[in-house]
């Protein structure tokens, strides 16, 4: 049975390949991989994506550190014309070995919490780091979801509100007593 192949196969890192001094990586998304992005995170079209990062031991892990950048298309949400974003994020992250895991929480223990600390770290299992999904996550959080068309607004689509439905409160308000006494 063969092994599917890896969605960024640039991002596939064999942990024992990482020196001292770390090793750069460059991921560049070919047609096929933009392609399957594209229908995964739902958008128009993913014409570019590319990250530069630089992977570094870090507590018995590793820890990444880079950029990703890329050119998502979407429909404007109020004219549905295509609306193109250029994202450039900051990439670090840090993958520690499983058994480094904390154990789960006993049921009805409490569970501290800190907002402000940093992300709590990723866990592999095995000799190969494939920071496909790390950049996928990345690109998802830095899409916008509410894309709009420069000038886009609700009032350039002149909607009609002659036929709107007079409110139900608003009959109700009829039936208050008025202050002059009538």
């Amino acid at each position: 049975m063969s092994r599917p192949s890896p969605l960024l196969p640039d991002a596939l890192v064999r942990i024992d390949q990482i020196s001292a001094t770390g090793r750069q990586i460059e991921v560049e998304a070919d047609a096929e991989a933009l392609a399957r992005l594209t229908e995964r995170l739902k958008v128009s079209a993913l014409e570019r994506l590319s990250a530069r990062l630089t992977a570094t031991r870090f507590r018995g892990g590793v820890r990444v550190v880079g950029r990703l950048q890329g050119r998502v298309v979407q429909p404007c949400v109020i004219t549905a014309e295509p609306v193109t974003q250029e994202i450039d994020e900051p990439v670090d992250r840090v993958f520690l070995p499983a058994s480094q895991r904390a154990h789960e929480p006993e049921p009805g223990s409490e569970i501290f919490v800190e907002l402000e600390g940093e992300d709590p770290p990723d866990y592999i299992d095995g000799p190969d780091l494939d920071l496909a999904e790390l950049l996928v996550e990345t690109l998802a959080l830095a899409i916008d979801p509410y894309p709009r068309a420069p000038g886009a607004s609700l009032d350039t689509l002149e909607l009609d509100d002659g036929d709107v439905e007079e409110s139900p409160f608003a009959r109700l308000k009829d039936l208050k007593p008025r202050s002059d006494g009538r």
